[in-house]
């Protein structure tokens, strides 16, 4: 079963980033339905399962069905909605699709039993409930904090940069943290110097400086404290 998952998933790469060229996402794009590349490129997928697979008898027919749910999944996404929505939450979309059909196509040619226990396990509900602190409870506590200064930053960067910035240097740390590679929040630090304080510093702007300084302890601080907390309790349910 798992020498066929890991077939059909390099397949399906192979097909959707390697052999797709950006010629026939904007004919698919421009031509729609009437674009051949939107066929060739379920045809190409079918043949690399074909091929992968050595046109093995019993994998023949689902390969087939597998193909054509890909063609009618790109159809939903590159064409029906594709103007509707972002462009990465259209690809997570598209993805998130195909990797459905695969694990469909997976169950009904093999008996699949999902561990139920590991998946609702205590250490993934620590783990999910961590997240939500990182991810929403630290950004409110420190947008909290930052509003006593009674500052205003200048509205010359992207809309919620700041915001994104902070989420992910927290999910960085907590990795660091919690894979015991302190030194790589020292890397992280010093990155983000480089790439900010810098730009401050010629700027000129002491409170802008000072701001953005406090901001960035202040979301480091939590995050490593967050990550040594999650430790703890980890090492003792």
């Amino acid at each position: 079963m798992f020498e066929l998952l890991i077939k059909i998933v390099l397949s399906h790469l192979l097909g959707d980033f390697f052999f797709q060229s950006d010629k026939m996402v904007k004919s698919i794009g421009t031509e729609k339905f009437k674009s051949p590349y939107l066929y060739l490129h379920a045809m190409i997928h079918l043949c690399l399962m074909l091929a992968i697979t050595k046109f093995e008898g019993a994998y023949i027919f689902p390969i087939c069905m597998l193909a054509l749910s890909h063609l009618v999944i790109d159809c939903f996404t590159k064409i029906i909605i594709v103007k509707k929505i972002k462009e990465i939450y259209n690809l997570i979309l598209d993805q998130g699709l195909h990797a459905l059909s695969i694990y469909v196509f997976i169950i009904c040619l093999f008996e699949v039993n999902i561990n139920w226990e590991v998946i609702f396990s205590k250490n993934n509900y620590l783990l999910f409930s961590t997240m939500i602190v990182l991810l929403s409870a630290c950004s409110i506590a420190i947008s909290k904090t930052m509003s006593l200064f009674d500052y205003n930053l200048p509205n010359k960067g992207l809309e919620d940069a700041g915001k994104v910035i902070g989420i992910l240097e927290r999910l960085f740390i907590f990795y660091f943290v919690t894979s015991g590679f302190w030194e790589g929040i020292g890397f992280l630090l010093a990155a983000k110097s480089i790439f900010r304080f810098g730009e401050l510093k010629d700027g000129k702007d002491v409170k802008h400086t000072e701001y953005i300084l406090i901001g960035t302890l202040l979301s480091f601080g939590l995050a490593i404290l967050v990550a040594v907390i999650y430790l703890q309790i980890k090492a003792n349910i």
